[in-house]
């Protein structure tokens, strides 16, 4: 028992100077709000709620128009499709045949772990919880599967976030950093603001996919932290070791 504790002090001591601790608690409270949110949904007790913003979007005299500039409800379908699978998928290639290229083999295990480990968990929710669409309004655009989480607001999260995250680790600076995650953290927002603009979810169910999806891509992102402290290849990875020449 004596030599557990050692060395289980020994970990907390080499982790004491990271964001280790700092990743688990926003994790256990991600955890928590959608667990909360979940048991509300599946209760009905957002529903009222939902379908009161749902309305508001919409002309009072016609449920099929959207408010806003007609020009508004195209923007908003091409926005959109930057959380559709396809897009996603087509991204996910794309860098990971940037990832080939510079021999970030280790690297590329870590997206495609994160970005099919987050499609197989949406479609576990989804089928678990099995909510209906929106029905009070005109779908705009077409929809496949369950409403609960929204697949576009949760694949969009694991994904723009994880390879923002990648990204950043490219560069040095700062405020390029905070640049990348910026606009991955802003894709990833206005991915799901279309879903509820376009009626095809309710503004709960963007919410449970914006708290999966960070809560996955965090859980990706201690795995990598983790990863790395054990092995040297990834070490050499993350300081650009191994382009090739």
């Amino acid at each position: 028992m004596r030599p557990t504790l050692h060395r289980l002090r020994a970990h907390l001591v080499r982790w004491s100077g990271t964001d280790v601790f700092g990743l688990l608690l926003v994790l256990l409270l991600l955890g928590g709000g959608f667990l909360t949110l979940l048991e509300e949904v599946r209760e009905q007790d957002t529903q009222s709620l939902d379908e009161q913003v749902l309305r508001a979007l919409r002309r009072a005299d016609d449920p099929a128009e959207p408010l806003g500039p007609r020009w508004l409800a195209e923007a908003a379908r091409d926005v959109t499709a930057l959380g559709s699978l396809t897009v996603l998928t087509l991204v996910v290639i794309a860098v990971c045949g940037f990832l080939v290229l510079v021999r970030r083999w280790r690297t590329i295990a870590l997206v495609l772990g994160s970005t099919l480990g987050g499609t197989g968990v949406n479609a576990l929710l989804k089928n678990l919880v099995a909510r209906p669409r929106p029905s009070v309004v005109p779908h705009l655009t077409s929809v496949l599967s369950e409403s609960f989480p929204s697949g576009h607001a949760m694949l969009s999260a694991i994904v723009y976030l994880t390879l923002g995250a990648i990204l950043s680790e490219l560069v040095e600076k700062r405020w390029l950093k905070v640049y990348l995650l910026t606009v991955a953290l802003g894709l990833t927002l206005l991915v799901g603001l279309t879903r509820v603009y376009l009626g095809v979810h309710y503004p709960t169910d963007v919410v449970g996919g914006w708290i999966a999806g960070l809560a996955w891509a965090l859980v990706a992102a201690l795995v990598a932290r983790v990863a790395r402290r054990r092995s040297p290849g990834l070490r050499e990875e993350a300081r650009g070791d191994t382009a090739p020449p």
